[in-house]
């Protein structure tokens, strides 16, 4: 049992309270993107009604702005002192005591999931989009209506990828760091950040980090299931764009509900960074603004190099030997993106920070040489948990194209003499074009939007966007927080729009 006295307050005091608010949160972002992902989903794949066909790629927008900008977007628009509730009170001429208080569970429960439905949008609308009119059809040969056979008989064969969905969902949910700390809601990433940076206690962090690593492993061991039990069916084009069309009050309620979803996910976070970034351009605009752009930029770039490297390789062994022990290996190389930030920072800094005391000891012992961190506080510490986080996002492109890729064309290159790195350097890169392109954009632009790594890891004074946005929302200082959120919504758009032209191809 942990004998530190930091765990032991811990415990005492506030570990069950964070178990009640994460185990809540959770549930409550479960539902809210079930329901929302799922319905959007099944109006858009299976009805046509106007704006369907722009609806269907729109919604995946919010994929572009991180949570924990559309959380102080929120915060900065409906707060107290905001000016819709400073509107409503000169209006109305009272004080707006019926109006929701967006500190707490509830606010950050919204915010959450107008962040987050995209995911199971995005899984729920392939899976009807393959099972399209035909199978409403032979429901209502059944004696369903519409309503019944939505159901009875497509939700439950959708179930395994509205399944995977949420489990997207629920791990994002685990690992926000930002969002959180924005509306004042402890979680299990926010007790290991302030037990490592408030209470100093590296100890306390890692016991921290070790329950919320089996409750990770847990959900994927159960995405897991879910997944071996996928089955896919491939169907007619004209099957799938054969949609029900609405008339009347039912297609102006169709059109309502995604371009609601759409304005308040989407629209509105954007407007209203546009107007405070306007305002505070000249004010943020300087030399320190430009530093910690091309922090962001240069680190980016260079985790995307070492990630998308490495991605290859990996890919590369599974080619050459398809053997069990390889592929479990590249298996548990990938599984970093189901790791929450903060998880990671602290699983890293601790053998890391071993390895600099054992390197400090073996100078001190045979060249009386004193060598104080030379690991801890680096760019490379930062580096190396970026490829461990973000390994799995560069991987799966990478791998899929080169599934395309016969075995035959493999044979005819042994018959030029061609052979591992010459043939991998000749063939196969230059059919993996497309997948290395795809790989490195969701590479880069995930890593300048992860803020716990890089709060956690960052050398003194190496700041980047992300941290300058934590920085400022910590003080409230909502339009001073808007450029560089603009640019990382700005970062988010480019693997957005690749992914809506691959959607419904």
């Amino acid at each position: 049992m942990p004998t530190d006295d930091v765990w032991r307050h811990l415990v005492e005091t506030t570990l069950s309270s964070l178990l009640i608010n994460t185990f809540w949160l959770s549930v409550g972002v479960v539902a809210g993107t079930s329901l929302f992902g799922v319905s959007l989903a099944w109006l858009t794949a299976i009805y046509e009604f106007p704006g369907s066909r722009f609806f269907s790629w729109a919604l995946l927008l919010p994929l572009a702005i991180p949570a924990y900008v559309t959380a102080f977007v929120v915060l900065g628009l409906f707060d107290y002192t905001g000016p819709v509730q400073t509107a409503l009170r000169a209006w109305l001429g009272s004080e707006l005591t019926w109006f929701p208080d967006l500190y707490g569970r509830g606010g950050v429960t919204v915010v959450m999931i107008l962040a987050f439905y995209p995911y199971v949008y995005l899984m729920a609308r392939n899976a009807f989009l393959t099972q399209g009119k035909r199978l409403l059809e032979v429901a209502q040969s059944l004696g369903l209506n519409h309503k019944q056979g939505f159901f009875k008989v497509a939700l439950p064969m959708a179930r395994p990828w509205i399944a995977g969905g949420i489990m997207l969902t629920l791990m994002e949910t685990l690992a926000d760091f930002g969002t959180v700390v924005v509306f004042n809601y402890d979680t299990f990433t926010t007790a290991i950040y302030k037990a490592w940076f408030g209470m100093f206690s590296l100890p306390a962090a890692s016991q921290l980090a070790s329950l919320l690593i089996i409750l990770v492993f847990a959900l994927i061991i159960i995405e897991q299931q879910f997944r071996a039990r996928m089955r896919f069916a491939e169907m007619k084009r004209s099957s799938r764009a054969d949609r029900i069309v609405l008339t009347g009050w039912k297609a102006r309620a169709a059109t309502c509900f995604p371009a609601s979803v759409l304005f308040f996910a989407f629209v509105l976070p954007v407007l209203q960074l546009g107007s405070w970034a306007a305002h505070s351009l000249i004010q943020s605009l300087d030399q320190r603004y430009l530093e910690f752009l091309l922090h962001s930029v240069l680190l980016s770039a260079i985790a995307t190099l070492i990630t998308c490297f490495v991605a290859i390789l990996l890919v590369y062994a599974v080619r050459l030997y398809s053997d069990t022990f390889t592929r479990i290996a590249v298996r548990i190389a990938t599984i970093g993106y189901a790791l929450p930030g903060a998880v990671l920072a602290v699983g890293i800094f601790i053998p890391l920070a071993w390895l600099d005391n054992q390197l400090n000891e073996w100078m001190l012992m045979l060249f009386q040489i004193e060598t104080g961190l030379l690991i801890q506080g680096t760019i490379g510490v930062m580096l190396i948990a970026y490829m461990i986080r973000f390994l799995a996002v560069g991987h799966y492109p990478i791998d899929s194209s080169m599934q395309r890729i016969t075995r035959s064309i493999d044979e005819a290159a042994l018959g030029f003499g061609l052979t591992g790195w010459a043939m991998l350097r000749s063939i196969h890169l230059p059919m993996l074009k497309t997948g290395i392109f795809t790989a490195a954009t969701l590479v880069f632009v995930d890593v300048m939007k992860e803020m716990p790594i890089t709060l956690m890891t960052r050398p003194f004074g190496w700041d980047t966007l992300a941290v300058r946005i934590f920085s400022l929302t910590s003080e409230g200082e909502w339009q001073q927080a808007a450029l560089p959120a603009v640019t990382l919504v700005l970062a988010g758009l480019i693997p957005i729009i690749l992914l809506m032209r691959q959607t419904d191809k």
